[in-house]
């Protein structure tokens, strides 16, 4: 929604990028706010985003699931963090 972009799933499956575009950029976020962080900043560099279609069997917390409402919070907060200051024409630190 914040970057026009039409993603299905920015927190499932591998990410992989041209060595100079990955080193530009500066990542702050680990865990959940990576792929917010990423995808905002690519955006903003113009770069092109392709989803591709990957199999996936997600875990049980008894399987050794990790994720919790806090992820998901944490997840939002770097939604917001990353495309409301590129809407406003600042640059995150």
């Amino acid at each position: 929604m914040f970057i026009n972009l039409n993603l299905t799933d920015m927190e499932t499956g591998y990410k992989a990028f041209q060595t100079s575009v990955i080193k530009s950029i500066q990542i702050e976020k680990d865990r959940f706010g990576f792929e917010p962080e990423i995808t905002a900043k690519l955006a903003r560099m113009g770069c092109r985003i392709y989803e591709v279609g990957i199999s996936y069997s997600g875990r049980t917390y008894a399987e050794g699931k990790k994720v919790n409402w806090k992820d998901g919070v944490r997840a939002i907060y770097a939604i917001m963090k990353y495309n409301l200051q590129r809407r406003r024409g600042i640059e995150p630190r």
